[in-house]
């Protein structure tokens, strides 16, 4: 008799003869992900100079950045590739002052991908109330946040200083790894090179712009793939992870949200799962709450790895903008979800618009197209 559990052996992500390719191809994208940064940071630093700060001026009101980061990532739909983005762009000369309210304009951004599956649900009345329910915890938990933090980082630059600190104490450098010698250095940097060599026929500043350009095509492509294939190789482990985790408790539901995030690399897709499930009744909005908090900090990982694809002399401060998502996600559920008073506030209010939305389902819409886009652009017209 096998001792290998037939339930175990049907679900291992190693079952399928052709996984191995799938994991082959991951590393590949990895690989791509850490590229597409380097030649980020590379061409905006020669595109931009030293005037990089000057070419923001204009996010350098926090509440443009914001926008700029929650409008970016409502389009392209993945707070992945806009993080990575801008751990590019800091390593190429943009100023983390800028880039903090970028990173916190993501978190609100992403949360439109749940409301839209909620949509799914729309002729059913009583499901659509409870889906869109689930959904919009996400959208007031984030907003809610930013009320808290963004204040306190324009008036103490707390996220800034912790960071700072985070990485004094790391302090990496460029000698990430043993002996001074940066791996990923070595396998990124001529292919760096190489592009910057084969782009100088072009004049002024536009080999950097194409770097930049050629950058940001491949992040979108390498993070859209890498979650495609974590999707087929991990989505039924993350979905046990769940139902295992159900009844738990708080903790255990944050840290199951947090490791499915990293699992399937995409904190929509962790929350995406959860709005059918509350849909159909399965589970309520209590339930998911604690999984929707763990998705915001399993998504840090990602700007983590691409700023180890960060080389020379700002790699540390590429380093403290990946540190500075995953200090503000952290510290959001550790005061919102750790105060009473303010931990029932986005299932609060997000109960009461998911009945009036269910009664009148032409206000879904105009929420998801103020909140997403209309408010945004009306701000930045005033800008």
């Amino acid at each position: 008799m096998s001792i290998i559990d037939p339930q175990l052996a049907q679900n291992s992500v190693f079952e399928k003869p052709h996984n191995w390719r799938r994991w082959l191809l991951l590393a590949l994208l990895v690989y791509v992900m850490l590229l597409a940064v380097s030649l980020i940071g590379s061409g905006f630093k020669f595109a931009t100079g030293e005037h990089a700060k000057t070419l923001f001026s204009f996010a350098s009101n926090p509440i443009m950045g914001l926008i700029i980061g929650m409008v970016c990532t409502a389009l392209i739909q993945s707070s992945s590739t806009v993080t990575s983005i801008i751990v590019g762009m800091v390593a190429g000369g943009l100023p983390i002052t800028i880039a903090i309210p970028m990173m916190m304009g993501a978190n609100i951004g992403t949360s439109i991908t749940n409301t839209l599956v909620s949509l799914g649900h729309v002729t059913q009345k009583d499901e659509f109330q409870r889906a869109f329910n689930a959904a919009t915890i996400h959208d007031f938990f984030n907003v809610l946040s930013v009320l808290i933090f963004l204040p306190l980082e324009i008036a103490f630059g707390i996220l800034e200083h912790l960071s700072g600190h985070m990485v004094a104490l790391l302090h990496t450098g460029d000698a990430i790894g043993l002996n001074g010698v940066n791996p990923i250095k070595a396998v990124t940097q001529p292919v760096t090179d190489f592009a910057t060599q084969s782009l100088q026929f072009l004049p002024s500043i536009y080999p950097g712009i194409a770097k930049v350009i050629i950058g940001i095509a491949l992040i979108i492509v390498s993070i859209t793939y890498m979650g495609k294939i974590m999707k087929t190789l991990m989505v039924g482990n993350a979905k046990a992870l769940l139902h295992k985790s159900i009844g738990k408790g708080p903790l255990s539901g944050i840290t199951s949200g947090a490791i499915m995030t990293v699992l399937v690399q995409s904190s929509s897709t962790t929350t995406s799962l959860m709005v059918p499930l509350v849909g159909s009744g399965v589970l309520n909005a209590r339930d998911v709450y604690p999984f929707t908090l763990g998705a915001n900090i399993g998504t840090c990982i990602t700007a983590l790895i691409a700023a180890f694809g960060v080389v020379g002399v700002n790699s540390d401060v590429a380093l403290q903008i990946a540190l500075v998502h995953l200090l503000y996600n952290v510290l959001g559920v550790s005061v919102i979800y750790g105060i009473p008073l303010l931990r029932n506030i986005p299932l609060t209010y997000s109960y009461k618009l998911s009945v009036k939305v269910s009664e009148h389902k032409v206000y879904g819409l105009a929420y998801i197209g103020g909140l997403f886009f209309a408010a945004p652009l009306l701000v930045i017209s005033f800008a």
